[in-house]
């Protein structure tokens, strides 16, 4: 079944300025019990959104939707980092971000978040500063995000950054498919090049 296709994104932003997130501070491993991808968004940084009671942590930013709102996490250096655990992309993607923004991800957070329809966008250092600076001025600041031209824009500061992405991830964002769903569209060439073997 396909994905929601990636667009253009003009949002505000979510900003996380803590270095080195490991995937059990996005989802912690006493939650990786379900094997469907739906539910992991409710335990989303678990351990900084709940105190040990279960209740609400106000401040924490991803609680805090009177000061920010959007499909945009903001975070600091090397995020994404420690185990392999691919529940980590689910559940930021299940809690409704559909970009990640740091200055450095983990190998295999980056790999998993594209196989899952997140898009992790390695931007400067400078760049991330004045990302959370525009957010401290104002906390429903909008930046864009264009997959197409690979760019984020600061829409405060009108400054822009580009960034990389594998050409074939970038085509399943944009087109809305997996592995499977991007395979399946070549089946037209697969069965010629079978036809033409077995003549």
């Amino acid at each position: 079944m396909a994905r929601e296709k990636f667009v253009k994104i003009v949002s505000g932003a979510v900003p996380v300025n803590i270095e080195n997130i490991d995937t059990d501070q996005i989802i912690p491993a006493r939650f990786l019990k379900a094997t469907e991808r739906k539910g992991f968004g409710d335990n989303l940084f678990r351990d900084w959104r709940y105190t040990k009671e279960n209740g609400l942590i106000p401040e924490f930013p991803v609680n805090d939707k009177a000061r920010y709102e959007g499909t945009i996490l903001v975070a600091g250096y090397n995020f994404g980092c420690g185990s392999s655990r691919e529940h980590a992309a689910w559940a930021i993607y299940d809690y409704g971000f559909r970009v990640v923004v740091s200055s450095f991800f983990a190998d295999i957070f980056r790999n998993n978040a594209l196989n899952n329809g997140l898009l992790p966008i390695q931007v400067s250092p400078e760049f991330l500063a004045g990302i959370f600076a525009t957010i401290e001025k104002d906390s429903r600041a909008q930046f864009t995000v264009d997959l197409e031209s690979q760019t984020i824009t600061n829409n405060t500061t009108g400054e822009s950054e580009s960034f990389a992405i594998d050409g074939y991830k970038k085509e399943c964002l944009l087109k809305g498919y997996d592995d499977v769903d991007y395979l399946v569209t070549l089946r037209p060439e697969v069965e010629s090049y079978e036809s033409r073997r077995c003549q």
